[in-house]
């Protein structure tokens, strides 16, 4: 009887150990689970801050892969779709079926995986990730105080920059003339100029968002936006600088509301005395005549894409494959002597590479994008960051995408991610206000 005990009570203690051991095995897994919003905005910085260039230890990956793996064992839970397929899921799968048959009959390169990873498999998956974390305003809250302490971050790099206070800039590999392009620049952590210049005008824009609907307000929202017209300058770049101008243009023609079109004015204002410090300081008025007068670039550009050109017009259907174009192009470029030839315009690398079908493609996942923004604005969200407000403000989001996607690659992941996460919220809107529809039918 008492050896019959004491095995019933072994076997009592031992799953007990078992369940405790259990508990203390899943307890990360739950405290990801718990918190799905701050893992995605903890992904968006490791992809802002990690550099492919720089080694330390593949951190966004990191961060991606838990963020996948908590909001995917979170939607289980929950008995939530991972995965809802709709018009702009096909251009996407097509897009990554297309580029990954390419990438099947080249022998393997880890820096072709990662620019697949980067322009479309991240992007793409944080547009599904989106809907299912961005559900409810607090969530949607904790985004725009990221967005607004990243521009804070990027706008006071740029201007450091610009005024040579390096010892201020964070991370120290920004300055690191080895890495990256436009060293000579205030380029950021995306360590290119242009790159750094989309995410400051877009950022700008989620910022001026949140001011005029009040949810974050005060002197140092005001200040903020006041350093983004100087850090742009920063970036010593024309083809920024033409988009930010027209970013503020379009504010104040399509604007109905007063406070954003004098917020726009005052940025112009703002931009103004911005350059004229500049060009009060001898090196800063130099360097920024040098940028105006400049035609290396766009010497470059020309043979550059005439030598594309060339390229299509031999493989017009499906392209020379997948990140085939900077080994190929040298051989139709004369002029320069460089092994590797960088087209600088995504619209010509997707057409090169991946002929008319890849343009094709994206060309309709460019539409099905602008197309969020004309979904209704269910009548409980009116007044949340999704309003009408954002629904007017998305194409010109877009417009900037687009206008720096033909002077750059679109290869960085921060702006890729940004972009598509702010799609995904609206896709998961737009569904919301289908159920509410088809609710109010019943």
């Amino acid at each position: 009887m008492r050896a019959k005990f004491l095995t019933t009570s072994l076997e009592f203690g031992g799953a007990e150990l078992a369940v405790r051991a259990a508990e203390i095995m899943l307890a990360p897994l739950q405290l990801l689970m718990a918190a799905p919003t701050l893992l995605f905005l903890a992904a968006l910085s490791a992809m802002l801050l990690r550099h492919p260039d720089v080694s330390f230890y593949e951190i966004d990956r990191v961060a991606f892969g838990l963020l996948v793996i908590a909001v995917a064992m979170r939607a289980m839970i929950q008995r939530n779709r991972l995965i809802i397929l709709e018009r702009i899921t096909w251009p996407m799968i097509g897009l990554t079926a297309l580029v990954l048959s390419s990438l099947a009959s080249q022998p393997f390169n880890n820096e072709a995986w990662s620019l697949l990873a980067a322009k479309f498999i991240v992007p793409f998956t944080l547009f599904h990730l989106a809907k299912l974390v961005f559900v409810e305003e607090r969530n949607f809250r904790s985004f725009e105080i990221f967005a607004l302490i990243v521009l804070a971050y990027l706008s006071f790099t740029a201007i450091a920059f610009l005024f040579g206070a390096q010892s201020l800039i964070f991370p120290r590999f920004i300055l690191d003339e080895s890495l990256g392009h436009h060293a000579d620049r205030a380029r950021g952590p995306l360590l290119q100029a242009v790159a750094n210049g989309v995410s400051l005008n877009m950022l700008g824009l989620i910022a001026l968002h949140t001011y005029r609907r009040g949810s974050v307000r005060g002197l140092k929202v005001l200040l903020l936006l006041a350093s983004v017209p100087i850090a742009i300058l920063a970036t010593m770049t024309r083809a920024v600088w033409v988009s930010f101008a027209g970013t503020i243009a379009a504010l104040i023609l399509i604007s109905d509301s007063r406070i954003r079109r004098r917020a726009c004015v005052a940025l112009l204002l703002v931009s103004v005395l911005g350059a004229a410090v500049v060009m009060g300081s001898s090196s800063l008025r130099s360097a920024l005549s040098d940028r105006l007068q400049e035609r290396g670039p766009v010497d470059y550009r020309a043979a550059v894409y005439a030598g594309g050109w060339e390229m299509f017009l031999e493989r017009p259907w499906l392209g020379w494959g997948f990140h085939q174009m900077p080994d190929e192009l040298p051989r139709h470029v004369s002029g320069y002597d460089e092994r590797t030839l960088y087209p600088h315009n995504t619209y010509l690398e997707l057409l090169v590479e991946n002929g008319i079908a890849g343009l094709v493609l994206y060309v309709w996942l460019m539409y099905e994008l602008f197309r969020l923004g004309r979904s209704p604005v269910p009548e409980s969200e009116s007044r949340g960051f999704l309003d009408s407000g954002f629904h007017r403000l998305w194409p010109i989001l877009l417009a900037v995408y687009w206008a720096n996607a033909a002077v750059v690659v679109m290869s960085y992941q921060f702006v890729n991610g940004l972009l598509f996460a702010l799609a995904g919220m609206l896709s998961a809107q737009r569904q919301r206000s289908i159920l509410q529809q088809e609710s109010s039918l019943c």
